[in-house]
């Protein structure tokens, strides 16, 4: 946790931008695997994190507007839990490490909340993602299930996204740590890779390695020799020689912050040349972009940027043909950039996603595309100092789409499909890297982790 000021700053700010009403802010629950006692890795509901700051589950919190009040529910263990698991603080212990005063037993919020309802009160909260959540809104306030996400206060997502979005210098501190992390974890990929061993004994690797530094994986692994299916989670195959490695992941701080990193390299000590010449494209692309990034620019326009980069690396290997403003322009550089440039983080890896996606990176001034690629971009809207965002373009070969498109001639005026047959069992190159928008430009986050041919070859031929 951060100072308890931290927390009470923020949850001030956040009264002052509602205005009146009260604020029900729900922790999360331990999620049961195959039964009760057995649970998925507890995580914390971001948003209570950001304004609470407690990492515990069976925890709620009321935010009171007109009062200036916070109050926390939940129960002290009893004897019968501490037997298992050793002493623990009291409620009104831990909340006072948030500058909290004000504690209830769990039970207690329906009381509170029905004499909020009785007095027309407006009870502001966030849409649920969990079924849990979901279930214990509906019973606590008489709303059906069904119907819960309707109901959750657009005045209150839009002030969370607009307090969440600024990162404050402690908050950068924390993503640092796990970039950092996260940038160890792909070291020892790096290092650690070799022919004849298997993705899943990388991936073991790579997230003990978050764990051993007081981590844990900011999402699901992404660790594979097939880089061109972009959500790639299985870990079945073996390296073999020619192959590229494609490696997605990053570890969270011990606050709960993420990093978010990919680098791709050969399963031999060095590339060859086919895959120089792809990686070199991608290079440049992530490097120009992260120029581009700067305040008062729209992230969809430094996408677009991107594309037409790519679009014309592409084209000087002749993969593809044509006007790139115009090939962009119709999204046939999608065949090879089928997804967005990047998205916000922080104390979620796609930020505040839960809350929407479009509130998070559209506005009024800029909406999202229904084309093939571009409708895939998370983050479109202006950047302003203080956002945190991932940089990542990527070249991929996913035969699947190269048929479906050849077999249509789509966008024969801009593909070069007689040249493709030599890059069916390529797979993808992906780079990414985590930056914060300054006053006069960008920063990458976190100590370098080796990027170019010469750097990725050096870690390979160190082993």
């Amino acid at each position: 946790m951060f100072n308890k000021e931290t927390y009470v700053n923020r949850r001030a700010q956040l009264q002052q931008q509602i205005g009146s009403g009260i604020i029900l802010l729900p922790g999360n629950v331990e999620s049961p695997i195959n039964y009760l006692d057995n649970y998925y890795p507890f995580r914390q509901d971001s948003s209570f994190l950001y304004y609470i700051g407690i990492d515990q589950p069976h925890l709620a919190a009321i935010i009171d507007v007109d009062a200036g009040t916070t109050t926390l529910f939940g129960d002290d263990f009893s004897i019968d839990y501490i037997v298992w698991m050793g002493p623990q603080p009291t409620i009104a212990e831990i909340a006072s490490k948030s500058g909290i005063t004000d504690t209830k037993s769990y039970n207690a919020i329906i009381k509170t909340l029905q004499i909020a309802q009785s007095q027309n009160r407006h009870i502001h909260y966030l849409p649920p993602y969990r079924g849990e959540n979901n279930i214990k809104l509906s019973e606590w306030l008489g709303i059906p299930v069904n119907e819960i996400n309707n109901h959750a206060s657009i005045e209150l997502i839009k002030a969370v996204i607009a307090q969440r979005s600024i990162k404050t210098p402690e908050e950068i501190i924390e993503i640092e740590k796990a970039v950092n992390i996260s940038g160890k974890m792909h070291l020892a990929a790096m290092r650690h890779a070799r022919p004849g061993i298997k993705e899943a004994e990388l991936r073991g690797i790579v997230e003990g390695v978050s764990m051993s530094n007081e981590g844990y994986p900011a999402y699901s692994v992404i660790l594979t020799i097939n880089g061109q299916t972009l959500h790639n989670h299985y870990y079945g195959n073996t390296l073999q020689s020619g192959q590229l490695v494609l490696g997605d992941f990053g570890s969270e701080s011990p606050s709960r912050y993420a990093g978010d990193i990919t680098r791709t390299f050969p399963v031999d000590k060095t590339f060859i040349s086919q895959q120089k010449d792809i990686y070199n494209i991608v290079l440049k692309t992530e490097i120009t972009s992260i120029e581009a990034s700067r305040a008062g620019v729209r992230y969809l326009d430094v996408h677009l940027q991107a594309a037409k980069t790519i679009a014309e690396g592409l084209k000087d290997l002749g993969l593809m043909k044509g006007n790139v403003d115009d090939a962009v322009s119709e999204g046939a550089h999608a065949l090879f950039f089928p997804h967005g440039l990047g998205h916000m983080m922080g104390l979620d890896v796609h930020d505040m996603e839960d809350l929407g996606e479009n509130y998070i990176g559209y506005d009024d001034t800029v909406q999202r595309s229904t084309q093939f690629g571009l409708k895939s971009l998370r983050l479109a809207k202006k950047l302003h100092p203080g956002f945190v965002l991932t940089v990542e373009p990527g070249i991929y070969f996913i035969p699947e789409l190269i048929d479906l498109w050849q077999k249509d001639n789509k966008y024969k005026d801009f593909i070069n499909y007689d040249k493709l047959s030599a890059y069916r069992t390529f797979g993808g190159i992906r780079i990414e890297d985590n930056i914060l928008i300054t006053e006069n430009g960008s920063k990458i986050l976190g100590n370098p982790i080796p990027k170019t041919i010469e750097e990725v070859e050096a870690i390979r031929q160190s082993l």
